[in-house]
């Protein structure tokens, strides 16, 4: 369908998140090992953007999404749930334009979300530019990954498998430890940084099965004593 006009994204987006505010009584989302560190840049997947659900300090965090017709409907839906955002394009201008005001933010004490893969993939790589904005404005990476075994945490047909829940479901989004970017690092040592984060996505990946184990040890909806 193509999308044109004021009214056709305005509805879209409230229908948008009328469902997802329709999901969240089915949805028990827990969050583990954040470290609280203020102000860092949050990593995640382009698939995995709606775990930065369960970063409780919203009007504290920006996200970064691009210009889009996709991207208007989801920085709409994002504003209402409180967050802030900050839009990006493909041209150099427009990237120039959107790590200025990310840096910006960041010297401000306000925290960052990015997808380090995005905003067209290749899926699961990381990029360059999370390093460059980390060491320009002198503030940890920390990783963040999501994940649920329910057959009905589906993935949309997309470049990026979007993930998402559709009634009752268990979902974890768990943290890696905060990884630093020195200003004086050299273009090698950049390199570096950028395959640290890589690897501490796979070694999420492999980690959270167990962990998703250990915190839903109870039954779907029963409280913990």
């Amino acid at each position: 369908m193509k999308i044109s006009g004021e009214k056709q994204l305005g509805f879209l987006s409230n229908l948008a998140y009328i469902v997802f505010r329709l999901q969240e009584p089915f949805t028990d989302f827990r969050v583990k090992d954040n470290p609280e560190i203020k102000p860092c840049i949050y990593a995640l997947w382009h698939g995995h953007q709606f775990c930065v659900h369960g970063i409780k300090d919203r009007a504290n965090l920006n996200i970064l999404i691009s210009r889009s017709i996709d991207g208007e409907i989801i920085a709409r839906i994002t504003e209402k749930w409180g967050f802030k955002t900050v839009r990006g394009s493909k041209g150099k201008k427009g990237s120039v334009e959107a790590t200025m005001q990310l840096i910006n933010k960041l010297k401000n004490g306000e925290c960052v979300a990015m997808a380090v893969d995005g905003p067209s993939g290749p899926a699961f790589v990381v990029k360059d530019g999370i390093i460059k904005i980390a060491k320009m404005a002198g503030v940890p990476i920390v990783p963040m990954y999501w994940y649920s075994p329910f057959k009905n945490f589906l993935k949309m047909p997309s470049w990026d498998s979007l993930g998402y829940p559709l009634g009752p479901c268990r979902i974890l989004s768990i943290y890696g430890e905060p990884i630093h970017v020195d200003a004086n690092n050299t273009d090698e040592q950049d390199e570096e940084a950028r395959v640290k984060l890589q690897a501490a996505f796979d070694e999420l990946a492999q980690k959270i099965p167990q962990a998703y184990k250990e915190e839903f040890k109870f039954r779907l909806w029963k409280k913990k004593n």
